[in-house]
């Protein structure tokens, strides 16, 4: 079958240019500023629109196997097709937990059967992701991206070192959760002029940032490729700035959420709740600054669903996390594109290009290349309705935004799996 999606400004190494975008049996065969009409080829008319490459997620929680009331593989990818995804990278907290190629099977044949996007698994990097002895990394390495205990910090630096080095030996990365235990105390909130005001317990920014420092210094001993998942304060964005000066193989991350929001805006519900949680604006302010000097190298949703009523606790016992992957976008787009913190084509590169070369993921946007595209309209403003999400998550500090930047259409292989009030000729 061959598609034709015609005159989208079509993302490029130059800028966007005004392109048609050929595609035949699944892959990118021709991208040109006119391609002739035919009756052989379906069109769909996208002047006005922006295309892209897919964009890809590298920490995302799709909660199959094990937890499939929060989430499902078929909802969550259906989630991420909404939101212009094309690929996510799924983190192993699970039940069973992927620490053996036996624990990982079920999860694999949900992908199989159920993803509508390209998912790739995460193996854990402990036994049950309980910190105590190394999962089968050896065994897991060819099915998996990469290595996490996600949801949990490695306490022990000795266990973390032969994560370090096993991950090494394998070939992959290791993205690590960075939370000390002995600095938590009970928190649940940042420990900031909300938690105080309030009456709540906060978590240090020390409780994250210390272990990062440990982990850096692990990493340059070792050589391990290392990820630091969703960085939420300035010092953890000094501590990397500092260690990428250095050297160091290692790499970022941080959400939305962190880039948005800060802990005046919390309200007593658990759509505000979150690990790490949100901090102050200085914090905010630092990450942005790490995404205009390179320091931050990507942005990932850290895309947590929970059921209603694990949400509906207020900040203390509500559990941890909100859902992101039909947010995402939209929200960077208008509070960050919109205002001129970054460029169109910056944040392009945080959300496709820079998680896809680090991961070794995702396609560009090239003749000769699968067509995992998505196709974003970014002059209407809309309403963030939770209600209207194919997650089964619907937790959100966003609900009721005004925002720009809707997905019209994502495609996979040349398969469309989310079309959206499209045109078709």
């Amino acid at each position: 079958m061959k598609v034709v999606l015609r005159g989208a400004q079509v993302y490029t190494a130059s800028g966007f240019s005004q392109m048609d975008v050929l595609i035949d049996d699944g892959i990118i065969a021709d991208i040109a500023p006119s391609v002739p009409f035919r009756r052989d080829i379906v069109s769909f008319d996208f002047t006005s629109c922006f295309l892209f490459p897919g964009l890809t997620d590298v920490h995302v929680h799709l909660r199959e196997p094990g937890f499939s009331y929060k989430e499902t593989m078929k909802t969550g990818t259906m989630a991420a097709a909404r939101g212009g995804y094309t690929s996510v990278c799924a983190m192993p907290n699970l039940s069973p937990v992927p620490d053996s190629p036996e624990t990982l099977a079920p999860e694999l044949a949900a992908i199989r059967r159920d993803a509508v996007v390209h998912v790739y698994p995460y193996g854990a990097i402990t036994r049950g992701e309980a910190g105590e002895v190394l999962s089968d990394m050896q065994g897991l390495a060819p099915d998996v991206i990469a290595f996490s205990d996600d949801g949990r910090g490695v306490q022990s630096e000795e266990r973390m070192r032969a994560a370090m080095q096993q991950a090494k030996a394998c070939g992959r990365i290791l993205a690590a959760h960075c939370e000390d235990n002995a600095l938590l105390h009970g928190g649940y909130i940042h420990d900031g002029a909300y938690a105080r005001a309030h009456g709540h317990r906060g978590i240090s920014s020390e409780s994250e940032w210390c272990q990062i420092e440990r982990d850096l210094r692990l990493a340059e001993e070792t050589g391990c490729a290392y990820h630091v998942c969703h960085i939420s304060c300035r010092e953890s964005v000094a501590l990397i700035r500092a260690a990428k000066a250095r050297g160091v193989n290692v790499t970022c991350e941080t959400g939305p959420h962190y880039l948005i929001l800060d802990d005046s805006m919390l309200q007593e519900e658990g759509r505000f709740k979150m690990n790490p949680p949100l901090r102050s604006a200085d914090d905010r302010d630092a990450l942005r600054e790490g995404l205009r000097d390179g320091t931050i190298d990507m942005i990932a949703t850290d895309h947590a669903p929970h059921s209603a009523e694990e949400k509906s606790r207020g900040l203390e016992k509500s559990a941890m996390g909100i859902v992101g992957l039909e947010t995402a976008f939209a929200e960077l787009y208008t509070h960050l594109v919109r205002t001129g913190v970054l460029t169109l084509e910056r944040l392009i590169e945080l959300l496709s290009v820079n998680p896809g070369r680090r991961f070794g993921i995702g396609t560009s946007l090239a003749v000769g290349q699968p067509a995992d595209l998505t196709v974003f309209e970014l002059d209407t403003p809309y309403t963030i309705d939770p209600n209207e999400f194919a997650s089964l998550g619907k937790s959100t500090p966003f609900a009721g935004d005004t925002v720009y930047g809707r997905c019209r259409m994502t495609m996979v292989n040349g398969r469309i799996v989310w079309q959206e009030n499209t045109i078709e000729k």
